[in-house]
């Protein structure tokens, strides 16, 4: 009992940690792409920030420079802007303003286009500053309404001091341009790429989880190859071992007998590492550790071999064979007959008859096996070639039937199994035909 809960523990254990590490491959790979994801989506926004920041304070230092350009000197030296209202900037937007920097000085000047109201804005208190400090002044102020309180808009301003005929600071042009439009626009891209790289991520992860899956497919596959090869090592045995271990006992508890049980004990132990040797060769295969050793065989020659090197025990087989060449491995090719041969002689002998009767064909590259037996369920077909178990409870031919079908995929054929209509089972084992075979 403590075996098989160990198995199974191990087993657990090995799953859950393939598993685990899926979903790690799965978070590392979402991970990585997620922070470049990240950083692109930062790097766009950010350039599209500084793109519309460009684009306004370039608006805004077009009109400065227009203005400035229009504030002439009068004879004292003192600013003259009779010529800003004949020009046509004062009816366009962005919005300007020429203000004194401080008490006294000149008449204020507001552009008659209406684009940001300026009672929200406190142009006077920074063009003031920009007098007073002899530099230009820009950025975002938010608009407010006439009690004081803020009405969610935000303006662009550019602040430009100018001198009079004497080199003083005296005033300075201020221009507005409303930022609301260029910051909900800049909203709407933030939004748009925050919502497609969350979609991207959770894109990511499922393309992270197939691929992941797909790479640890391979170790998921020998893991079921070892619980496999331990389950069926564990069945196949535990019947040839409990005979071995009778047959000692009898051994020791009777030495009269020991003549008699030595021999089979000895078959006993041969038919043990007949079992072994193919689970090894199963599981080989299925790992795609055996390398095959492909080369022209002449299959009606290797299967009279086969037939002629096998113990018939009293059975009656009939060969009937075509030349026929196969690109195969002869040794591998000789196991899969010889396990077909030896499941016929095993279970195809009809009720009643005093031994199996088999006949095999060989033809364009096929084996035909037909035995007179009992015959077997074709539904169960599948489940006989995958859990090592013969058609009638039994140990062994469900293990060599395996292999045949192991070594007709390694060639490239196919194991076919049915029952006659007259009764027995027939199996039919398929193999790609050499160029200039013989039929």
């Amino acid at each position: 009992m403590s075996t098989p809960t160990t198995i199974r523990g191990t087993s657990g254990s090995a799953s859950e940690g393939l598993r685990r590490l899926r979903w790690l491959l799965t978070g590392l790979f979402t991970a990585m792409n997620a922070v470049g994801l990240i950083i692109l989506a930062w790097l766009l926004i950010d350039q599209d920030t500084q793109a519309r920041e460009q684009e306004t304070n370039l608006k805004l230092r077009t009109v400065t420079a227009v203005v400035q350009r229009l504030v002439v000197q009068d004879g004292d030296g003192s600013p003259n802007l009779e010529f800003v209202p004949a020009d046509e900037i004062d009816r366009q937007c962005p919005q300007f303003a020429v203000l004194p920097g401080g008490a006294g000085g000149f008449t204020p000047h507001y552009s008659k286009q209406a684009c940001v109201p300026f009672k929200g804005v406190d142009l006077a208190g920074h063009a003031a500053e920009a007098v007073r400090t002899g530099t230009e002044r820009s950025g975002l102020v938010e608009v407010r309404d006439g009690d004081g309180e803020p009405t969610g808009r935000f303006a662009a301003i550019r602040v430009e001091p100018f001198r009079d005929g004497n080199g003083q600071f005296v005033g300075a042009v201020a221009a507005v341009a409303d930022a609301s439009q260029a910051s909900d626009a800049h909203d709407v891209l933030t939004l748009t790429v925050i919502g497609g790289c969350t979609l991207l991520i959770l894109a990511l992860v499922g393309a992270g989880h197939v691929m992941s899956g797909r790479a640890i497919r391979p170790a998921a596959a020998a893991l079921e190859q070892q619980e496999v090869l331990l389950a069926e090592t564990a069945h196949d045995l535990r019947t040839p071992v409990a005979a071995l271990r009778a047959l000692a006992e009898t051994a020791i508890t009777n030495p009269t007998m020991r003549d008699d049980l030595l021999p089979r004990t000895v078959k006993l132990a041969a038919d043990m590492g007949a079992i072994i040797d193919g689970l090894l060769v199963r599981a080989r295969l299925a790992a795609g550790v055996e390398q095959l050793a492909i080369q022209p065989v002449w299959l009606d020659q290797l299967v009279t071999t086969v037939v002629e090197e096998t113990p018939a025990e009293g059975a009656q087989v009939a060969v009937s064979a075509a030349p026929t060449k196969v690109n195969a491995d002869p040794v591998l090719m000789q196991r899969a007959i010889r396990n077909l041969l030896t499941n016929a002689l095993r279970h195809g002998k009809r009720p009643g008859a005093p031994a199996a009767i088999v006949s095999i064909t060989v033809a364009g590259g096929r084996v035909v096996v037909a035995d007179q037996g009992p015959g077997i369920d074709p539904a169960a077909a599948r489940e006989t070639f995958d859990r090592f178990t013969s058609g009638d409870g039994s140990s062994g031919s469900g293990l060599g039937l395996s292999i045949v079908r192991w070594v007709a995929q390694a060639h490239g054929g196919v194991l076919r199994v049915y029952n006659a209509e007259e009764g027995g089972a027939i199996f039919e084992l398929v193999l790609p035909h050499a160029d200039g075979a013989g039929q």
